[in-house]
């Protein structure tokens, strides 16, 4: 390699470490909010992609299973250094939640914290910022009455019949919905996007996250390794949720919980803790594998978590560019988007308020924390403080 194309390569990968580290050391809010900081400073202030591409890849994101922004960080990175910046932008945007969680985590082992007061201010916390969540989502992802009519479905079928299986057949029809009501909508297409990626690499990649889909539950039915049977957990996790890190909770709530592998207080409280840092809420795996089995398990479980959202977006950028100006494509995107709204709200009620609120004063301070994170505008580490405080107060009473 020619001296001066190195020297240009560590560059833009010491670069892309820099401007990820510092949002993942300031991006509060969730997926949403994240976008909003990555428009900030990637298409603002560096201008490393302008703004129609920038939509284009968060609407790819979406459509993805897995963590939305995370994944859009991924493809900024690819577009900058390559695939060593991918890997080196999502490691300064989730190393830093990934080390609080695990901290987090080995300090709360050390208690009892089931009937902690605090624990349950967390579980109230977990309330108010989903439902900040679901507002912003419903209002961009289901603006009209078909969308609308999707979402509803995919609530009822969701909250009705919790598994996994009937999550993935609730996308895939909301994406055929999709796909009947709006593939004759149309829109011209100006950006084109490139990626330093082939086609051939792009098929290797999704190979590789098919592959381990059908195999590793097939290891771990025929091995008694318990890593193998975690590693599983969080990668099957990963593969099977759209819509980012609120709606990941229930499968991973169904997957460690109704089978002992932590009580649903640990589960909550530490969902209540992640909303207390920034970076992406997938880190949340972080927590649950320190608890399961020491910071070496939040290693893997981290790992485990984001590597299928890794190849899925690897795998698709070589191809997004023509897809993305098909209208079938799209419409099939905007089904997908609506149902998410449904699958939010279903978690939201099972099991994030049937958990928290137990009490008109539960309810009451939910609501405080509500108006302070809307409509005061307070940054979200000031609601984990104020509801840790307030729950250990509520205990008084």
């Amino acid at each position: 390699m020619n001296p001066k194309n190195r020297n240009r390569g560590l560059k833009s990968l010491l670069e892309v470490l820099f401007v990820s580290t510092r949002l993942g050391l300031t991006s509060f809010g969730g997926p949403i909010a994240h976008l909003g900081y990555f428009h900030e400073e990637y298409v603002r202030r560096r201008k490393w992609i302008d703004e129609k591409s920038y939509a284009d890849l968060v609407a790819l994101c979406q459509f993805l299973p897995g963590p939305a922004s995370s994944q859009v960080g991924i493809g900024i990175g690819v577009m900058r250094a390559g695939v060593l910046g991918g890997i080196t932008s999502f490691i300064g945007f989730t190393l830093p939640s990934v080390i609080a969680l695990i901290l987090f985590a080995l300090i709360l082992k050390e208690f009892n914290v089931g009937e902690a007061g605090w624990i349950h201010g967390l579980k109230i916390v977990a309330v108010a910022v989903v439902a900040h969540a679901i507002l912003g989502m419903a209002q961009k992802l289901a603006p009209d009455l078909k969308r609308k009519a999707i979402a509803l479905f995919a609530l009822v079928a969701t909250l009705l019949w919790q598994t996994a299986y009937i999550q993935v057949g609730v996308i895939l029809l909301a994406a055929f919905m999709g796909y009947l009501i709006y593939k004759q909508n149309k829109e011209n297409e100006d950006s084109r996007i490139q990626f330093p990626l082939t086609r051939r690499f792009g098929v290797l990649c999704l190979t590789l996250f098919f592959g381990l889909l059908i195999l590793l539950p097939i290891l771990r039915g025929v091995t008694s390794w318990n890593w193998m049977a975690l590693f599983d957990s969080f990668y099957r996790s990963g593969s099977l949720v759209f819509g980012g890190g609120h709606v990941v909770l229930p499968l991973l709530e169904r997957e460690f919980v109704p089978t002992g592998w932590l009580s649903k207080e640990a589960f909550l409280a530490g969902y209540g803790a992640a909303q207390a840092v920034p970076g992406p809420l997938f880190t949340f795996a972080a927590y649950l594998g320190t608890v399961m089995n020491g910071w070496q398990g939040g290693l893997l479980a981290t790992f485990a978590i984001f590597l299928p959202a890794f190849l899925l977006i690897l795998g698709t950028l070589p191809f997004w560019d023509s897809l993305r100006r098909n209208p079938k494509i799209k419409g099939a995107l905007m089904g997908v988007n609506a149902a998410v709204v449904g699958i939010l709200i279903a978690a939201f009620y099972e099991p994030i308020w049937t958990s928290s609120i137990l009490a008109p004063i539960d309810f009451a301070f939910a609501a405080i924390l509500f108006s302070m994170l809307v409509h005061w505008k307070l940054p979200p580490w000031v609601i984990v403080i104020t509801g840790a405080i307030g729950g250990s107060l509520i205990t008084l009473f």
